[in-house]
């Protein structure tokens, strides 16, 4: 199979890349902006393979999505560029309406060009695939999930941009048959991640000797992912979820983000003790004034995705969190630069 992936060089899309590559039958193009979230090192491994192409360029160049489409014939499209950091999208809307917005409308334009002119046989088989996120849905109560049928309410111009390409992806399978499939996650985490999401932060400040913010008292609630397990569930919708439906894919992994905090810091504490005098790096846990909007509680249902493709997270929290510390740790270099080339915004680290 030939696939198109859109911000491969991305966190998520990089890990569906070195799944994805590895059956050297697969041709995979990606490609990234590479912003400052995007970065080719965590591809390189995968760089040199014969079956694997990279394009630095945007998603809102149409010319250069069409170049690629035509160039290359994929069967399938994942659709993972997007900017995510909620902190950022508060400072920045702007950006995440180009992007996630008017990027996805002119993949869709290329893609349905694309697919309409395909044989059929080739048509039959072509899929473009929407990955989007639980936060679209809004806030929870202390009970309850998300579903599939649940209404949309976003909080945050991320999430507002996120559930606006949701809602454009579905227009263009009923109004031009697009064959399209969406999937909506919970917080992912794992290698190679960005040091602005909680989990790498908390591991960098941590070793630093640095606080460890955390927003109000800590008692959003988050599912968590590991992102392997994610890449895998993707790769099943794309070859086995029947078109124009949504699945939604989550960790069955409830914290709260004082839980997560706790308990990296705890890893952390008999992995790598501290240096700092500290009886613990829990002592750097600061609490700061809350962000706006800050949802209270996602929690997603996982059963149709279970039920209808077989698919189902293969690590628990504990054990996905310590191989993604242990990851961190050895690779703390890749971090601290990573983390020392970027400006970021006011609110960054503020959890």
């Amino acid at each position: 199979m030939i696939y198109l992936v859109t911000g491969g060089a991305g966190f998520i899309g990089s890990a569906v890349i070195r799944h994805l590559v590895k059956n050297k039958n697969n041709k995979i193009i990606n490609i990234d902006k590479l912003t400052y979230a995007g970065n080719l090192a965590t591809l390189e491994d995968v760089s040199h393979l014969e079956n694997y192409i990279f394009y630095h360029g945007d998603i809102c160049d149409r010319s250069l999505i069409k170049d690629i489409l035509h160039t290359h014939q994929p069967n399938f499209v994942m659709h993972l560029a997007a900017e995510s950091h909620v902190d950022k999208s508060i400072d920045s809307p702007m950006e995440f309406l180009n992007t996630n917005i008017v990027g996805t409308v002119v993949l869709l334009q290329e893609a349905h060009s694309y697919w309409r002119n395909l044989s059929s046989d080739f048509k039959n088989l072509f899929r473009f695939h929407h990955i989007s996120t639980d936060e679209v849905f809004g806030s929870l109560g202390t009970e309850g999930l998300f579903t599939e049928k649940s209404s949309y309410d976003p909080s945050s111009p991320y999430s507002a941009s996120k559930a606006s390409s949701d809602h454009f992806v579905r227009a263009w399978h009923r109004t031009y048959d697009l064959p399209v499939l969406i999937t909506n996650c919970s917080n992912n985490y794992g290698p190679f991640q960005f040091p602005e999401k909680l989990i790498p932060l908390i591991i960098l400040n941590a070793l630093e000797g640095k606080k460890i913010p955390i927003y109000g008292n800590g008692s959003q609630i988050r599912d968590w992912l590991f992102v392997d397990d994610h890449a895998r569930a993707l790769c099943e919708v794309i070859k086995h979820g029947n078109l124009g439906e949504t699945y939604n894919i989550g960790g069955f992994n409830e914290k709260t983000n004082l839980q997560v905090v706790s308990r990296v810091c705890e890893i952390l504490d008999s992995l790598r003790p501290n240096i700092y005098k500290l009886s613990s790096y829990k002592e750097l846990i600061t609490f700061v004034e809350d962000r706006p909007g800050h949802d209270l509680r996602y929690a997603i249902d996982s059963c149709k995705i279970v039920s209808e493709l077989g698919w189902k997270p293969k690590e628990t929290f504990d054990t996905g969190l310590l191989k993604t510390i242990n990851w961190y740790l050895e690779n703390q270099s890749w971090l601290s630069k990573i983390n020392s080339n970027q400006s970021h915004s006011n609110r960054q680290g503020k959890i």
